[in-house]
């Protein structure tokens, strides 16, 4: 359990991984909320862009004549994989950047 508080009240680790856990509602909340704790916002950041982008990626799978439904497929257990990922590295207190989104959330943080 993280000793560090966010302004919300929550444990730093619970109130990230709530982040991943209610994918886009979570993550919109704390970034609301959040005043104090840069970890909490990073990662409702991070989860904010990267299942933004897996959202869009799903839905334009569905535009691709024949290979559209593997791809579609494709995507839903990357999301999966990612989601458990993050849930997991959140609650472990661990910055774990995702490839690219992480470097996109980060610079974001920057500018808060």
């Amino acid at each position: 359990m993280s000793p560090f508080r966010s302004s919300t009240g929550l444990p730093d680790n619970i109130a990230a991984a709530l982040c991943y856990f209610f994918p886009f509602i979570g993550a919109i909340i704390f970034l609301a909320l959040e005043k104090r704790s840069r970890f909490v916002l990073f990662h409702s950041l991070q989860s904010l862009i990267a299942f933004g982008a897996l959202m869009i990626a799903h839905v334009l799978s569905g535009f691709i004549p024949l290979l559209g439904d593997v791809a579609g497929a494709l995507i839903s257990l990357c999301s999966f994989a990612v989601w458990l990922l993050m849930i997991y590295h959140a609650l472990g207190s661990r910055w774990f950047k995702l490839p690219w989104v992480g470097q996109i959330a980060e610079s974001q943080l920057r500018q808060l």
